[in-house]
């Protein structure tokens, strides 16, 4: 599973996700949705923007971990998908 880690850079960074949202140009819902990890996708000019404007790395914000549901090769389709 995709761990979503950007709390964690918005501290580093002391930027609220409202000012995030604003100057990246997605709704606060969808970057909400995105930071607490309920998203199945994300957009490459999306990550883009959040990257430039937080002056970082994908990675900085994406985590790897394997998951037991993965394991069985199980994935979750339920989740929203942020333009």
């Amino acid at each position: 599973m995709i761990i979503i880690r950007l709390d964690r850079v918005l501290a580093d960074r002391k930027m609220r996700l409202n000012d995030l949202a604003a100057q990246v140009g997605i709704s606060n819902v969808n970057l909400s949705y995105l930071k607490t990890g309920k998203v199945k996708a994300v957009r490459f000019s999306t990550l883009n923007a959040i990257c430039k404007v937080l002056k970082c790395q994908p990675g900085d914000i994406l985590e790897y971990a394997e998951d037991e549901d993965e394991e069985d090769g199980k994935m979750n389709d339920d989740e929203p998908q942020i333009n």
